[in-house]
């Protein structure tokens, strides 16, 4: 099973690089297509596959494996990589594939809410954008065992992102009320996307500035993405490096990402309705 999966993996990498586009559909070839409009090109992947899970039936076997690919681009005479993980599931039926797709997360399925208390008192603190974006790149795949872990953890990744940065919890235990997580529970604005938005959109606990375009963010700013457009946020973002053209590449979990172009037009949730906010973190002194 071993070699079957390593030659599984080499197809996906031929794949996103193959110059075919019958061979290149769904997710791939919108990956390629916002490469392009970057003017840039994948020139190299990297991509490794481990087991996660193996169930035996009578003559069929599955394997739900992640994917970490590693995608090396050219963007005129700057190379960077990008990085991400697919949750995938393979079927052998006689030692032979018969299928092989991604168990794609839904964004926004935590949706474990009530109207949040935005107002609140001023909090002191100052905002450490390097510690902030140190610990996204840390744990973009992962996950620290001194949270909790959710399978749709965008939120909670991002909160824990600005709390490494220095800005403090408040509000337990009152779920509706501050950001926080203590003890095995946790405020909806710590988890829920959309609540996490509209805490930042209050601009007060963690105080932030509003802008109107991605350029005007800055290493450790927010975004958040309503994919459907219909008023809820579904996605939260950090931005944690920026591209030739001064464009975030953002970390993210549920989907691990890591220098992931800010507009997710690669990803099987997009929509032409999509909105964005940004959110410039400020200091809290």
């Amino acid at each position: 099973m071993k070699l079957q999966l390593k030659a599984i993996v080499q197809e996906r990498i031929e794949r996103y690089i193959g110059k075919s586009r019958e061979a290149v559909e769904g997710k791939l070839l919108r990956k390629q297509n916002v490469y392009k409009q970057r003017e840039a090109e994948i020139v190299h992947v990297k991509a490794t596959g481990q087991v996660l899970f193996r169930h035996d039936k009578e003559n069929e076997t599955e394997l739900d494996y992640q994917l970490h690919l590693q995608y090396f681009i050219k963007q005129r005479d700057t190379f960077f990589m990008e990085e991400e993980t697919e949750e995938r599931r393979v079927t052998f039926h006689d030692g032979k594939v018969v299928s092989d797709y991604e168990n794609e997360r839904i964004y926004g399925q935590n949706r474990e809410e009530r109207t949040i208390d935005v107002l609140s008192e001023r909090i002191e603190y100052t905002y450490d954008r390097l510690k902030a974006v140190k610990y996204a790149e840390r744990w973009w795949n992962d996950f620290n065992p001194a949270y909790p872990k959710f399978t749709d953890d965008c939120s909670s990744f991002i909160s824990q992102c600005l709390h490494a940065g220095g800005i403090p919890m408040w509000g337990s235990p009152n779920r509706n009320k501050g950001w926080w997580m203590s003890g095995g529970n946790w405020s909806f604005s710590w988890t829920v996307a959309n609540a996490l938005q509209q805490l930042l959109a209050g601009g007060r606990g963690i105080r932030t500035k509003q802008v109107r375009s991605a350029e005007q963010l800055n290493l450790g700013d927010i975004i958040c993405i309503d994919f459907e457009g219909d008023g809820r946020f579904n996605h939260s973002l950090m931005v944690t490096a920026k591209d030739e053209y001064g464009m975030p590449l953002v970390n993210a979990h549920t989907t691990n990402s890591r220098h992931r172009y800010w507009t997710y037009e690669d990803s099987s949730a997009y929509t032409p309705n999509i909105v964005y906010k940004f959110y410039k973190i400020l200091d809290g002194s």
